[in-house]
């Protein structure tokens, strides 16, 4: 074939392979149970820790508690996730991706009929550990994608993120306390009025069961050493009578028996990184300056923007007097739910194009910049609605200006995704990988809540900064994550399609 003359753009370079919508759907699905467990209870949770009885009726305190409760997740987030990864390198990934929906289902169940606060501890715990695994379906999107339709895919994370936390909220909003909300209707349930809280926990758990269903019947394993062993264990049944494999589309030809591929074009994995053969990636491979400068950053992103989201719902349910908006759950939920739809709508259509054209690492800087906004705007609501003492005009365009700035931090989730699957070498700890970035974002998400409610906690019972030390705090950091976020490496230039890591 004749070669391309020299100054012709290469056609790979410009064409987009269609996105496998089948797997993304199923990943998406137990993507989604993240936000919906994780956030669904924002709405009600300071109000529930108040009816435990834990504070001892000083309305103060409850951003300690609430910070436990917050904090709990993560944590145990954070220790289960490398595990899951590297299970995910050695088993595959279908497997532990599939136990996650059930152990959610149980522990939001457990969670809705607790009456107590340390029971509360316990049921987060557990919806930690089985969220532990969703690095593993970041893992999948980079192993059945490639350069020419990775932002594409990974732009789906974030969105799947704005949903998850709409119908969360929704939930959280609108499904709590039933029999003060419908008394003529369920609320007359005794199981509901002795557990004013278990109907939108059921609802969240119900709807991880599904994932785990739909998940069971769709997802297909993509671990690219297992599906190259699937595949040779396929071509070898496809004999003839004489015991002649035969040439077909799915089998290569007798020639090509002799010597495997090493790396074919959908990202397969030679037979000889199989787990079988004892070559499974380690722990120690990701141990290197591109992976751990994307999983810094990527920890950084989750302690900010979990602050972030700690302090929103304490401050907006926080009465007036004491420096917060009044706001009850229903209203906090209505909010949220009508942003997070707004949201969703904005990042489907503007965040793959926009991480095309600017590169993930740029995007990445510059949602970042975002989170000064919304910390900035803590102080100047607190300041309109006490002197008005309500929800004035200036309150409401801050509230309006804080969630518009917010909707820019999504692109850094979906930016930083693509940089960690991109620092990894071709057939590397990918599962591995992924693990040791949630484990990181994890662990900082563990510290960001206690460490922002109580210091909200503190500002206002000594007053420091006019009860506003907090938000003072979190811009200071902020500017430290954007100065560390100035040593990713530049984007590098995007690849081929056809070329997919594996």
């Amino acid at each position: 074939m004749a070669a391309e003359p020299e100054n012709s753009p290469p056609h790979d370079a410009i064409k987009r392979i269609p996105l496998p919508l089948s797997q993304l759907f199923s990943v998406s699905l137990i993507q989604i149970a993240e936000p919906i467990t994780a956030i669904c209870i924002f709405p009600f949770i300071n109000q529930f820790i108040r009816e435990t009885g834990i504070t001892g009726g000083d309305e103060r305190k409850t951003g300690y508690y609430g910070g436990i409760i917050e904090s709990t997740f993560f944590l145990s987030e954070s220790l289960t996730v490398v595990t899951w990864g590297l299970l995910s390198d050695r088993y595959g990934r279908r497997p532990i991706l599939l136990i996650a929906p059930l152990g959610l289902t149980a522990a939001m169940l457990i969670f809705g009929l607790s009456t107590t606060f340390w029971p509360l501890v316990f049921a987060r715990s557990l919806q930690g550990i089985f969220n532990g695994n969703i690095g593993v379906t970041r893992s999948v999107i980079a192993e059945v994608t490639d350069f020419s339709n990775r932002a594409d895919a990974f732009a789906i994370g974030p969105l799947i993120w704005s949903l998850g936390s709409t119908s969360a909220q929704l939930m959280g909003g609108f499904l709590s306390n039933p029999s003060k909300r419908w008394p003529n209707g369920i609320g007359r349930i005794p199981l509901l009025q002795k557990h004013p809280y278990l109907l939108p926990c059921g609802v969240a758990a119900s709807l991880s069961f599904l994932a785990f269903i739909v998940a069971f019947l769709l997802l297909k394993e993509s671990l690219p050493s297992l599906v190259t062993k699937e595949k040779q264990r396929k071509h070898l049944e496809i004999v003839s009578d004489d015991g002649i494999l035969a040439p077909t589309e799915a089998s290569p030809l007798l020639g090509d028996r002799e010597e495997p591929q090493a790396l074919s074009s959908e990202g397969e994995q030679s037979p000889n990184d199989d787990p079988a053969a004892g070559n499974v990636p380690q722990f120690r491979d990701v141990l290197i300056r591109p992976i751990m400068l994307a999983v810094m950053c990527n920890a950084f992103l989750m302690f900010i923007d979990m602050c972030h989201c700690s302090l929103l719902p304490l401050m907006w349910s926080t009465s007036i007097p004491l420096g917060g908006l009044g706001l009850d759950p229903y209203h906090i939920g209505a909010t949220m739910g009508t942003y997070g739809i707004i949201n969703a709508v904005f990042q489907i259509n503007f965040m793959g194009r926009i991480l095309r054209r600017l590169g993930t690492v740029r995007a990445f800087r510059a949602s970042i910049c975002s989170y000064l906004v919304c910390f900035a705007m803590y102080p100047l609501m607190s300041h309109f609605a006490r002197a008005a003492g309500r929800l004035s005009v200036p309150v409401i365009l801050c509230m309006g200006v804080q969630l518009c700035c917010q909707a820019t931090t999504y692109f850094a989730f979906g930016s930083i995704q693509i940089i960690v699957v991109e620092s990894v070498p071709p057939g590397g700890p990918m599962g591995t990988a992924n693990g040791l970035a949630q484990m990181a974002g994890s662990g900082t998400r563990t510290i960001a809540p206690t460490l922002a409610t109580s210091l909200f906690a503190l500002s206002l019972q000594r007053n420091l900064a006019g009860g506003n030390l907090v938000y003072f705090i979190c811009i200071g950091i902020t500017f430290v994550g954007i100065y560390g976020a100035s040593y990713l490496p530049s984007d590098k230039p995007r690849q081929g399609a056809g070329e997919r890591q594996g």
